[in-house]
C-alpha cells in the first residue's frame, strides 16, 4: 500500500491523504463527530466528508474532498458576495441536520456551550472551506465541533468573511461596507439577530479562542499558537470598541 500524504493546515495534530481518503488522529470525539457527518449526509447536505471507519493504527478515515483550499492572504474572490451568500447557506444546512444531536453533552473535544441549539462547527471560515473555479463545493475540519448557539458559529464566519480580522487579510471593505456584509450575512443565513448581538458575539467569541489557543500553545509546544491567541485579542478589543477596521 501506498504511503500517506502529510497535508497542509492541521496545526492541531496531523492530518495526511492516502488515495481518495484523508487519515487523521482519532479521539473519544470521534464517535461524535462521525455522526454528525453522517447526518449531514442523510439529511441531503452536500460538499462534506463520509465517514469511512479507522485506520489499523486507530486513525479515522475520512473521505477526501477534491478542490482549492484557500490560504492567507486570500485570493480576491473569497470576498465575493457569492462566496458569502454560499457560506451563509452551507452552514445553516449543518446547523439544522445536526439538531438530532444537539442534545448529547458528552463526547465533544470542545465545550458545549448554552444555549444549545445546534451542533456548531466551531472552525467554520474560508481556510476549512473547499472551492472549484471559486465556487462554495465543501468544509472540511469537523473535529472541534461541539453543541452550541446558532449566532456562536455564525459570529466567527463574519469574524474571518466580513472580515474583521486584524493580523492577517483585512480585505478590501471600508468600514460600511463591512457591516453591510454582516448585515447580509444574517439575513441569508436567516438568524433574526442585530448587528451588534453579532459583533458582541465575535468578541467573547475571539477571547475564548484565545483562552484556547494559548492553553495549546503551551500542551503542544507551538509558539504559533501562542502568535494567534495575541492577534485573537487585539482584535476583540479593537471590535469591543466599535473599530471594525484595523
Amino acid at each position: 500500500m501506498d504511503a500517506d500524504e502529510p497535508l497542509a493546515g492541521g496545526n492541531m495534530g496531523p492530518v495526511s491523504r492516502l488515495g481518495d481518503e484523508v487519515l487523521r488522529t482519532a479521539g473519544p470525539w470521534t464517535p461524535n463527530v462521525h455522526r454528525l457527518l453522517q447526518l449531514c449526509a442523510d439529511s441531503g447536505v452536500t460538499g462534506i466528508p463520509r465517514p469511512l471507519g479507522h485506520t489499523g493504527d486507530g486513525r479515522e478515515r475520512l473521505s477526501y474532498l477534491h478542490g482549492t483550499v484557500p490560504v492567507y492572504p486570500m485570493p480576491a474572490w473569497v470576498w465575493t458576495e457569492r462566496v458569502l451568500d454560499d457560506a451563509a447557506h452551507l452552514l445553516r444546512e449543518l446547523h439544522d441536520a445536526s439538531l438530532p444531536l444537539a442534545g448529547v453533552t458528552e463526547g465533544w473535544r470542545s465545550p458545549v456551550r448554552q444555549p444549545v441549539e445546534v451542533v456548531c462547527h466551531n472552525d467554520f471560515a474560508p481556510y476549512n472551506l473547499v472551492f472549484d473555479d471559486g465556487r462554495l463545493v465543501g468544509v472540511i475540519d469537523f473535529d472541534y465541533c461541539s453543541p452550541g448557539s446558532r449566532i456562536w458559529d455564525l459570529a466567527y464566519l463574519a469574524y474571518r468573511i466580513a472580515p474583521l480580522t486584524g493580523a492577517l487579510d483585512t480585505g478590501p471593505f471600508t468600514t460600511k461596507e463591512r457591516e453591510g456584509r454582516i448585515e447580509r450575512l444574517l439575513a441569508t443565513y436567516g438568524l433574526d439577530a442585530e448587528v451588534e448581538e453579532l459583533l458582541a458575539t465575535v468578541v467573547l467569541r475571539l477571547r475564548d479562542l484565545a483562552d484556547f489557543s494559548e492553553a495549546a500553545s503551551v500542551r503542544l509546544g507551538n509558539p504559533e499558537l501562542a502568535d494567534h491567541a495575541a492577534g485573537y485579542r487585539a482584535d476583540a478589543d479593537r471590535i469591543a470598541q466599535g473599530r471594525l477596521r484595523p
